[in-house]
């Protein structure tokens, strides 16, 4: 019988051709999807609490989220995240960026770790107004304190120290360039009365009116560092740091002179990261944002590795 009858036949006989697998070509792949359904309906009936094992509602506190950072959907979910607990930013800290923290540059060594060439901007997104302001800068300028203003500062290789000035207020001071910064969150008028908003009035500084909020995630659990919230999530709480500084003065984005202007916003989103191996970091993200100076904002993420003290530390004045 030849191959085109004996099609005929087994389709008389009711029986549809043999089909190979698309793609992987194996019994396998062509089972994977309903194998896929069954592991995702043994897990959420695995995990999924009974009545009697639910956690009690936790209590009522005040609402105390902000807005969320660049990419915090991932880590917060939709929408607000939970209300935060009730008490000053230093009691009620999600994390402790407190203790004596070290640049580690991992990236644009050739702009950080040594003063640029002039007229070299590479990667950073400047207007022709900038461009025109950098290529004023001279070899004599290297050393200034404007590349430590609040734009820069955390771009630069040097050493941190962190510590709660007041139960409200952050203070950071830098050995290089001898900078202290103060990053105020919102302070009640009157005890057991509402936060009243930093004023970021008064004259302007390099290091500009700091306003610090905690921001909180939403009780996702983060499989990669293992942290998150359900039950027992207050011995694993996490969350970040947002500040946004104005007020400034102004100063350079790398020590070659890439200016920003005091127009500037400047918005940092502090992330700590604990490693039982690794150690215990920070990555800050800092944004840039210049209508005068720059195109579009300047984005970039700093890494800090902390110590065990403060031996290694050693002040360097800038030039004013």
């Amino acid at each position: 019988m030849s191959g085109g009858e004996g099609r005929r036949a087994g389709r008389r006989a009711g029986l549809q051709p043999r089909r190979e697998p698309q793609a992987r070509g194996s019994i396998a792949w062509a089972l994977k999807p309903a194998l896929a359904i069954a592991v995702c309906g043994l897990t959420f009936a695995a995990t999924r609490p009974t009545a009697a094992q639910q956690a009690p509602p936790a209590p009522q506190v005040a609402d105390q989220a902000g807005p969320q950072t660049p990419g915090a959907q991932g880590q917060r979910g939709r929408g607000r995240g939970p209300a935060g607990p009730v008490g000053p930013p230093r009691e009620t800290a999600p994390v402790d960026l407190t203790g004596n923290w070290v640049t580690v540059v991992t990236e644009d060594w050739q702009w950080r770790m040594v003063t640029p060439k002039k007229g070299d901007y590479s990667s950073v997104p400047l207007s022709p107004a900038g461009r025109a302001e950098a290529d004023k800068w001279v070899e004599a300028n290297d050393g200034s304190c404007l590349a430590y203003g609040v734009g820069g500062v955390m771009r630069m290789p040097l050493r941190v120290r962190i510590s709660w000035q007041d139960d409200y207020t952050l203070k950071m001071e830098t050995d290089a360039g001898e900078q202290t910064r103060l990053l105020r969150f919102a302070a009640p008028a009157a005890p057991g009365g509402a936060p009243v908003p930093v004023s970021a009035q008064g004259p302007r500084t390099l290091q500009g009116t700091s306003v610090a909020e905690w921001q909180r995630p939403g009780g996702a659990f983060d499989a990669f560092l293992e942290r998150g919230g359900g039950p027992g999530g207050a011995a694993r709480r996490w969350g970040s740091l947002k500040v946004v500084t104005t007020n400034h003065s102004g100063g350079w984005l790398r020590r070659n002179g890439v200016p920003y202007s005091q127009n500037a916003v400047v918005t940092e989103y502090y992330t700590r990261i604990s490693h039982p191996e690794g150690g215990d970091w920070f990555v800050v993200t800092t944004v840039v944002e210049d209508p005068q100076y720059l195109g579009q904002p300047f984005i970039t993420s700093s890494n800090f590795k902390k110590e065990a003290d403060g031996s290694k530390w050693k002040p360097v004045s800038c030039r004013s």
